[in-house]
């Protein structure tokens, strides 16, 4: 952490994985001007001194990097697997462009084989030249650190795929999940921030529902919580929010928060 313990949050996407608008969707949220229902595929990056540490290249990684005048990444922390959330691995490569180095990448051994079966070239022993370079660490369910910031993984179920939270001092973030243990939990309590996955307004198999996350929220008492990786489906951002109970609100693409 840097010397003040503070830590900025960039929400970098908050949409799940078709983006919001949806490709050749005329919905009322779909083709809403309202700059807070443009939804990029859900990531944060936590800036901790000069340290930016970046939850999950998804396939906006690129645009988001650009939108928010990124010039160094210290690390890539995945969260799982699924293609919204690795498909952009490939444009790390700019950052060993601007710094000649490796760029350190965090992710479980699911997440491993999945980044090896999708960039082949990146894990080649005769590689292409311009290809990503990366640093690989693998981690389990134990908390771990880079450079001077600390990591805890905390382990919630996407249907049935074990999925990565973190919490990275008062700040946990939550994204595709749909169960949280009673042990998992207890790392979360006493989060100042929390952030929560909250797809739609009808039931769904791997994501919390709306009323599924303020439900979670509620028990779980962080002192303000923010959904992410919201769909189309579960209505404009001013329709929503209104409704919400207090100190819980929507997420949206480029806001900061410090922690």
């Amino acid at each position: 952490m840097n010397e003040s313990g503070k830590i900025k949050v960039t929400f970098l996407g908050t949409g799940t994985s078709a983006g919001v608008p949806m490709i050749g969707c005329d919905c009322a949220i779909c083709t809403s001007k309202d700059p807070r229902d443009k939804r990029l595929r859900s990531s944060v990056m936590i800036t901790s001194g000069e340290d930016n540490f970046v939850i999950d290249t998804g396939s906006d990684f690129r645009q988001q990097m650009l939108r928010e005048n990124v010039k160094t990444l210290s690390a890539v922390v995945f969260t799982h697997e699924h293609k919204d959330h690795i498909a952009g691995m490939d444009d790390i490569r700019a950052f060993n462009f601007l710094t000649n180095k490796a760029v350190p990448v965090y992710a479980n051994d699911l997440t491993e084989l999945a980044l090896r079966r999708e960039f082949p070239y990146v894990f080649a022993d005769m590689k292409y030249p311009g290809v990503p370079e990366i640093d690989l660490h693998k981690i389990t369910n134990i908390p771990f650190t880079i450079n001077t910031t600390r990591f805890i993984p905390i382990e919630v179920l996407h249907f049935k795929l074990p999925v990565f939270g973190y919490r990275v001092g008062g700040f946990t973030y939550i994204t595709d999940a749909n169960f949280i243990s009673e042990e998992e939990k207890e790392k979360i309590k006493g989060s100042d921030v929390l952030v929560l996955n909250a797809l739609r307004i009808l039931p769904h198999p791997a994501h919390f529902t709306l009323q599924q996350a303020i439900d979670m929220a509620l028990e779980l008492k962080a002192g303000t919580t923010y959904f992410t990786h919201i769909s189309h489906l579960l209505g404009t951002h001013e329709e929503i929010q209104k409704d919400l109970p207090p100190n819980i609100f929507l997420a949206y693409d480029g806001l900061k928060i410090e922690v």
